[in-house]
């Protein structure tokens, strides 16, 4: 392996999915930093040629609960300063919102299930064009101001910031391009008091997984190695 990629996982049954084997085969050695047992260290984070940040179900403007947020901002605004090459999933590109100035706040209503983007012009010709037209995982409460110099690329009705770049070297998906793999089942248990909390039924989730996950892989794995092909380094 030739290059690293650096993955902060929040809970462990929210991983790479289908960008794992993307990231092999692209040459990457991936290694985890899991939160709250892995200190985080500023030395790895800003030599790792890739950082990807994943999600979890707390908020970024949680801080006082969850004092590790104040670090991780902090390490991720170091990154996207110097234009390392970085990328975040749900709370990760929450993160990475509040590191580039925006306003991270509870949205308007949870979006959970499988549904299509509405992609913007700028979205059309970049690394989500594969996923016009085609169900993605969303699973979040939160939603982000659009961060100054950031280029929109998704939305949906309910969440106008679905996804958005800085540049070439930083994206940000508010939606689960990663998920979709084995594992969808600890999804469930793991989010249980969540989905129970927004009236969701977890039949019906398993039933629309197990429906569209043959569906899931491919334009996943072509949006990353897109992305990837594109960056500055």
């Amino acid at each position: 392996m030739s290059k690293s990629a650096l993955v902060v996982r929040h809970v462990a049954f929210e991983d790479l999915g289908h960008f794992a084997p993307v990231l092999a085969s692209s040459g990457y050695g991936v290694s985890y930093c899991d939160v709250g047992l892995d200190a985080f260290d500023p030395a790895t984070f800003a030599a790792a040629d890739l950082l990807i940040v994943l999600g979890g179900p707390i908020g970024v403007y949680e801080e006082d609960k969850y004092p590790f947020l104040t670090q991780e901002v902090e390490l991720i605004r170091a990154r996207l300063a110097a234009k390392s090459p970085t990328l975040g999933i749900c709370l990760g590109a929450q993160l990475m919102a509040r590191a580039l100035g925006a306003r991270v706040y509870p949205g308007p209503a949870k979006e959970i299930g499988f549904s299509p983007l509405t992609l913007t012009s700028a979205g059309r010709v970049s690394c989500l064009s594969v996923f016009e037209g085609k169900p993605v995982l969303h699973w979040h409460g939160d939603t982000f101001g659009l961060p100054a110099g950031a280029t929109l690329l998704a939305s949906t009705q309910i969440c106008t910031q679905q996804a958005f770049s800085l540049g070439r070297n930083a994206i940000g998906f508010q939606f689960h391009p990663e998920a979709g793999a084995a594992g969808f089942e600890r999804w469930l248990i793991g989010h249980t008091s969540e989905l129970a909390a927004a009236g969701k039924s977890i039949p019906a989730l398993r039933a629309d997984y197990e429906r569209l996950a043959s569906q899931l892989a491919k334009p996943a794995e072509e949006c990353l190695l897109k992305w990837l092909s594109q960056l500055e380094v």
